[in-house]
């Protein structure tokens, strides 16, 4: 099973977990799978059925272009990374 990476805004829907083992051979299979056992954390990746606009996937090291069709490996390791705002204007 994929090893997913729970940002820590996240945590509260994960039981305070960083990593958790799920299966799923795409991202959106994982965050599906991801929902079963962390209930309420879909709502919070994705808006209208895509990724929310503040957060990214890395899938092995790499951000993917592909979204929630990304290939998922057994073995792969899954990053949710929200994004950082702000800045001097």
């Amino acid at each position: 099973m994929a090893r997913v990476y729970i940002p820590a805004l996240l945590r509260g829907f994960s039981g305070g977990r960083e990593v958790i083992e799920i299966a799923g051979t795409t991202v959106r299979e994982v965050i599906e799978n991801l929902e079963r056992d962390c209930p309420g954390i879909r709502d919070r990746l994705l808006e209208s059925g895509r990724l929310r606009s503040n957060i990214s996937v890395a899938v092995d090291g790499e951000v993917s272009p592909e979204g929630l069709r990304e290939p998922v490996a057994p073995e792969s390791e899954v990053h949710f990374i929200p994004a950082i705002r702000g800045g001097s204007a």
